[in-house]
């Protein structure tokens, strides 16, 4: 009796034991899993579209506003939260929104084919601002810079502004670049423009007549580039490749990094949220970030059952960023 008692002791003491060590094991991985699941969520959308560029106000940044394919135009009141359709009569032609920008209650909208859409009272009505047919390219994107002032960029690398709100265009850059497969411009005026077939990328700033242009780096095409907030220039290769240049100097590049995170799908976008913390989309809803201003990477696993290519990321502060995708997608970021 007493041998099987001490059995029966031997036994619960070691089941306590596995236990313990299982609850100690559990505690230690949890809060790893967890910091890789991140802050994003899905907002809901009211239309099935492709989300193509995104504006919210600085002075109410509960005031915003999306654009799309299929001429679709959505506001928001409440900081992105939700979403509201507003139509337009654009005729029976079938439009592709790429930008949307605002100053003020000035607002402008590009979109292909050749469309450019004006509004100054904070987008309750909107005119149509009409184009020359020697416009090289369509509008690809706009930004406003102050009342009847605008900057746009054409999908050939025409660059124009406007001082008196689009009835007289004035040519910054005598030459196009060609056919773009992106264009960037970063905060103070500069553009970075890839061509179609990613074999070579060019360079813009305010002051020069022509477009520069630089041949890739690396044997793999260049799929999307852009500005860093220390004056270097970021760049996503095909096969999920990332490099940065040195300070400066567009010619001279760091050493290339292909994070594993990304799993060999192709990287689309590359974003700052601050000086350290750097942000990655891509294909089958990849989401990489970097704490360290990009030379480590890690998965982001709040986005991984989206099912969509993740195209644009946004950040118009630190806590408030925004990444859109195929089929109606809209993330947002909650720092909390």
């Amino acid at each position: 009796m007493k041998k099987s008692i001490k059995r029966f002791l031997d036994f619960l003491s070691l089941s306590l034991g596995i236990l313990f060590i299982c609850t100690s094991l559990l505690t230690i991985s949890v809060p790893n899993a967890q910091a890789d699941h991140g802050n994003w969520h899905k907002v809901e959308l009211p239309v099935a579209i492709t989300p193509l560029d995104l504006w919210f106000d600085k002075d109410n940044p509960n005031h915003g506003w999306l654009v799309g394919t299929e001429a679709t135009l959505l506001e928001s009141t409440d900081g992105g939260n939700t979403w509201e359709e507003r139509n337009l009569d654009l005729g029976d032609s079938i439009y592709r929104f790429s930008s949307i920008s605002f100053s003020g209650q000035e607002g402008w909208i590009t979109g292909q084919p050749a469309l450019l859409l004006h509004t100054t009272d904070d987008g309750k009505s909107w005119s149509r601002i009409g184009l020359s047919s020697k416009l090289p390219g369509d509008p690809f994107a706009i930004v406003a810079s102050g009342k009847n002032s605008a900057e746009m960029v054409t999908d050939l690398g025409a660059i124009y502004s406007t001082q008196d709100a689009g009835q007289n265009w004035k040519a910054m850059v005598t030459q196009a670049v060609g056919n773009a497969r992106n264009l960037n411009r970063s905060a103070d005026g500069r553009y970075v423009a890839i061509s179609a077939n990613g074999n070579f990328y060019s360079t813009w700033q305010p002051g020069d007549m022509t477009w520069v242009q630089h041949n890739r780096n690396s044997s793999r095409r260049v799929q999307n580039m852009g500005y860093t907030p220390d004056n270097r220039l970021w760049m996503l290769n095909r096969g999920g490749q990332v490099q940065f240049s040195e300070v400066g100097d567009f010619e001279t590049w760091g050493k290339k990094q292909t994070p594993k995170e990304g799993g060999g799908f192709g990287l689309l976008d590359l974003k700052y949220q601050d000086d350290d913390n750097v942000w990655i989309s891509g294909g089958s809803s990849r989401l990489l970030h970097s704490s360290d201003g990009g030379k480590t990477w890690v998965r982001d696993l709040s986005a991984a059952n989206v099912g969509a290519n993740l195209y644009k990321i946004y950040f118009f502060s630190r806590d408030r960023g925004f990444v859109l995708g195929q089929n109606g997608t809209l993330l947002a970021y909650s720092p909390d």
